[in-house]
This record gives structure tokens, sequence and C-alpha cells, in this order.
């Protein structure tokens, strides 16, 4: 089983890229938790809750990989809530960094900024200054991860493309 994670900056397509690689390999894709999660709390969000996000994540990233077709497209992973929760709360839970640890991906598609901002409620950093800061953020994390990865960019086609063509490198 080959595990690929989408990773970038807030509205940058991470979750058309993943729905459209999984329909391009027939397999299945792993939305990210936190959305759904948010989106039925009925408060604001707190630290602690970014713990209960990244195991709702791996829970039903597990179930996803038991029925994958070999590929399993993840629309993030616990990289993000560590982002998160440093740029929020100036540090991460180590129970979420223990997580990080123990999970084994084998590609990234790190998404850039250059696909227009959707406003949403979910989202929060909205600025072109503060996509970039994250987008280099992230750019550290998988050039730092050990692992392939690929930068993804242009329209929507050619980021499906670049994808397809990491994906097929494996």
């Amino acid at each position: 089983m080959k595990k690929i994670v989408v990773i970038g900056p807030e509205s940058t397509g991470k979750s058309t890229l993943s729905s459209q690689l999984a329909a391009h390999y027939k397999t299945l894709w792993v939305p990210e938790f936190a959305r759904d999660y948010l989106m039925q709390l009925n408060r604001p969000y707190e630290q602690e809750d970014l713990l209960r996000m990244a195991e709702g994540q791996l829970i039903t990233e597990d179930a996803a990989a038991v029925k994958a077709n070999e590929l399993l497209i993840c629309d993030t992973d616990l990289q993000v809530i560590k982002v998160w929760s440093e740029a929020k709360y100036g540090d991460c839970d180590p129970r979420i960094l223990e997580m990080i640890a123990s999970r084994k991906y084998d590609l990234y598609l790190l998404t850039y900024i250059d696909i227009a901002w959707e406003d949403d409620p979910l989202r929060e950093h909205p600025k072109p200054e503060e996509r970039q800061y994250f987008y280099q953020i992230y750019r550290d994390i998988v050039m730092n991860s050990g692992l392939p990865w690929a930068d993804i960019r242009g329209g929507y086609e050619e980021r499906l493309q670049t994808a397809i063509e990491a994906v097929t490198s494996l």
C-alpha cells in the first residue's frame, strides 16, 4: 500500500486534487477530518480539539487503507495540525508529535498558492503574505521529510498531470 499526502496551505486545491487522483487511480481518498469536526463543533475550537482532530484523521485514514486499491490518497496529514497548532498556540501537543513520528507515507504533493483564495468560515489566513509564509513552512517539512515530493502548481489540469507523474514515478 502506497500512501500519498497532499499537503499545503489553506485554499490551495488539496481536496480537489485528492479527489481527482483517487478517481484517476480508482482508489479511495481520505478527506481532511478537521473540516467535518469543526463544522460540527458548536463553539470556537481550542488547542485540545487539535488532538481529537489528529486522532480522527488517523482513524479515518486507517479505515480507508483497508479498502483502498494499493494506493491511498490523504488530503493532508498530521503535519498540518502541527503547523496549525504552532501558528495559533505557539506549540504542539507531544501526543500529536508522537503520532506524526509513528506514521509512514510514500510521497508528498505540495500544493502552491497560485490557486485563488476561496473564502470559507473555517479558513484563517487569506492574506498573500500569510499564504506564502505557510507555503514555506510546508515546503520545509516536505524537503526535510526524506520522502519524495512534488511541487504542484498551475491550473487544475496541470496540477493533476504533475501529481499523476509524481505518483507514477513511485
